[in-house]
């Protein structure tokens, strides 16, 4: 017999990246008195790994809970940027209704769209917070008014379109109904949960069925599948099968061995959970998302959508310059492989492939974002290798033609850079679809462009808007090949001898453009170091020093001015390199250099690959 549990609500929080979903978590976490009123609390509690505490983006999604009124509200804060699109598809499996938050100033962004889309498939009821009401050039009416347009466009029901909205600034710490009314704490947008988002309902009589739409992973405990209990009850040392929807061969018997719920920031230890409760399950070896866990006599999955694709890919590589080993904790192929494929324990978008060298992976994810957390995080672990530039991966269709992903570009950008911004994407074989004005003298253009097409343009893209332009992008299918796109215009400034840099060296080189290397650092025969202002490499010497000679001019002895170097990031550096190099990757240096260092063997190469 189907019930309701009327003590439980379940709900993701979902927005465009930076529209303040993470801060709202803090502020409903703070209210709901999870911590003691004297406890140091950090800013985004939530964002707990450091590159998003440093970047302030989310790129995991976490599950809490709060308690109010008596009611447990289970919230999973998602990921706001479309490379980890990925977490969000899965989340909304546990959860019977969404809050989307939406800035009162930028208004419907294209991400919200993405996750509103989702959310609408799965005909989830939505609450819209139009959040930092506060902000001097907020603008909650016409916020409205686009989100209600953008419900129109994806077809929403009659009942998704009634949505209740509510006002809030997270970093001030409320929410109202009424933009006239008392603004003193957060329980106008708790009461709004509690009336709008429907309680979970299952049968407690039926036979188990909890589906794992999220991994966790702990060195101690090895795999945590996180999921909702849709029907019957799971509880501890009891035996379950392991089953999965679009794996009919699945069939494995396990033990419970361990189980969570969420209570703020904790998992809590419980012996027992019922319908519509979020646990948390490890000992597990091998559960995988997707999968549902069952009772033995009754062994039915649940029907899970499958995480997309991915878009992009490139090749991790034993790292094998002059300089290998010197800065690295982990160096060999063993701790590289080994270290990738546990990164697939927790991230399911990613794919590792090995290859047919022993020393080369390649690992495919859905953006240059993704892919550059995971080289991040390995690199402030120790690890120490080479990475190819990013490409895309084709696909064949019915026809045997081969097509490529396609993104929408919207980039919204001051008037006066329109132009530069339009030949850029034009030649990346962007094709324009709409133009439009919108507030603060700024242009929203919108693109359908190849992938391919982004890959290296960022760097681009913030030097010709002075960094005043915003670009967001969406995955939006696959259509037939567009052809060749020229990805970088200049050649490399590449390094003649292996040895270390002096002044005298870099004053000759600075001429023939612009440079990514101060005095005093070491280089290596191949290494690039710098970018030609010609479309051709040129090999330069900048280990060079003054010959000294007995005669001496007037001016001999004046101090050489250097241009400061330019100091790539990762990002930068991912966006630089050209096919034929690789970014050198270590704990302490980002090198950029060719892949064939010898400069005989090179030019042979490159007059094979003409031929």
């Amino acid at each position: 017999m189907i019930t309701t549990r009327d003590d439980i609500r379940n709900i993701a929080i979902i927005a465009h990246v930076d529209h303040g979903k993470t801060t709202l978590v803090d502020e409903m976490l703070k209210q709901s008195g999870v911590f003691r009123e004297n406890q140091e609390v950090a800013e985004r509690v939530m964002d707990s790994n450091d590159i998003e505490k440093e970047r302030g983006i989310t790129i995991l999604s976490k599950n809490t809970a709060i308690t109010y009124k008596d009611v447990k509200i289970n919230i999973i804060d998602t990921p706001g940027h479309a490379d980890f699109g990925g977490e969000v598809e899965r989340v909304l499996k546990m959860v019977n209704g969404v809050i989307l938050v939406v800035d009162a100033f930028e208004g419907s962004m294209p991400q919200t769209k993405f996750v509103l889309k989702k959310a609408l498939e799965l005909d989830l009821p939505v609450i819209c917070c139009v959040n930092k009401i506060d902000r001097p050039e907020a603008r909650p009416e016409e916020v409205i008014d686009e989100v209600l347009e953008l419900l129109m466009d994806l077809e929403a029901s009659d009942e998704q379109f009634d949505l209740p909205f509510v006002y809030a600034s997270a970093k001030e710490g409320f929410a109202t109904l009424d933009l006239d009314g008392e603004k003193k704490d957060m329980s106008p947008l708790f009461d709004t949960i509690l009336d709008y988002i429907p309680a979970p309902k299952g049968d407690p009589e039926a036979s188990t069925q909890v589906l794992i739409s999220t991994i966790d992973y702990n060195e101690y405990v090895g795999r945590i599948g996180i999921g909702k209990v849709d029907n019957g009850s799971i509880k501890i040392n009891e035996e379950a099968v392991v089953v999965n929807a679009h794996d009919p061969e699945k069939c494995n018997k396990v033990k419970i061995s361990k189980l969570y719920e969420f209570d703020g920031l904790e998992k809590i230890d419980v012996d027992k959970a019922d319908i519509g409760s979020i646990v948390a399950i490890s000992g597990i070896s091998d559960i995988q998302i997707g999968d549902t866990l069952c009772s033995v006599d009754n062994p039915k999955p649940i029907e899970f959508q499958k995480i997309s694709e991915p878009t992009i890919a490139m090749n991790f590589i034993v790292n094998d310059s002059p300089f290998a080993g010197q800065e690295g904790k982990y160096v060999t192929s063993r701790h590289i492989r080994d270290r990738l494929f546990k990164e697939l324990n927790t991230d399911v978008s990613l794919r590792v492939e090995e290859t047919d060298s022993p020393d080369s992976y390649k690992v495919s994810g859905r953006g240059e974002l993704h892919l550059s957390v995971l080289i991040e995080n390995m690199r402030r672990e120790g690890y120490e290798f080479a990475i190819s530039k990013a490409e895309v991966l084709y696909k064949e269709d019915e026809n045997g033609k081969k097509t490529e992903p396609m993104e929408i570009a919207y980039v919204d950008v001051p008037d006066e850079f329109t132009g530069a911004v339009i030949e850029k994407l034009s030649l990346r074989k962007g094709e324009l679809r709409n133009m439009s004005q919108i507030a603060g003298g700024y242009t929203r253009i919108e693109f359908k462009i190849p992938s391919r097409g982004l890959i290296g343009y960022r760097g681009d893209f913030l030097t010709d808007t002075k960094g005043n332009g915003i670009i967001n992008t969406i995955f939006d299918g696959y259509e037939p090949y567009k052809g060749d796109i020229e990805y970088r215009q200049l050649g490399s400034l590449i390094a003649f001898e292996t040895g270390e840099a002096v002044t005298y060296g870099l004053f000759s080189a600075q001429d023939r453009g612009s440079l990514f290397i101060s005095p005093g650092e070491k280089v290596y025969s191949g290494m690039v170091i710098g970018s030609c202002s010609r479309a051709e490499d040129i090999e330069i010497n900048v280990c060079k020093k003054k010959h000294l000679t007995n005669t001496r001019s007037s001016s001999a002895d004046e101090a050489l001015t250097l241009t400061p170097p330019r100091i790539l990031s990762l990002e930068q550096a991912i966006d630089f390199i050209d096919t034929d190099e690789l970014l050198e990757v270590t704990p302490e240096s980002l090198r950029i250099r060719k892949r064939i260092l010898d400069p005989t063997e090179r030019k042979r190469a490159a007059i094979r690959k003409k031929s």
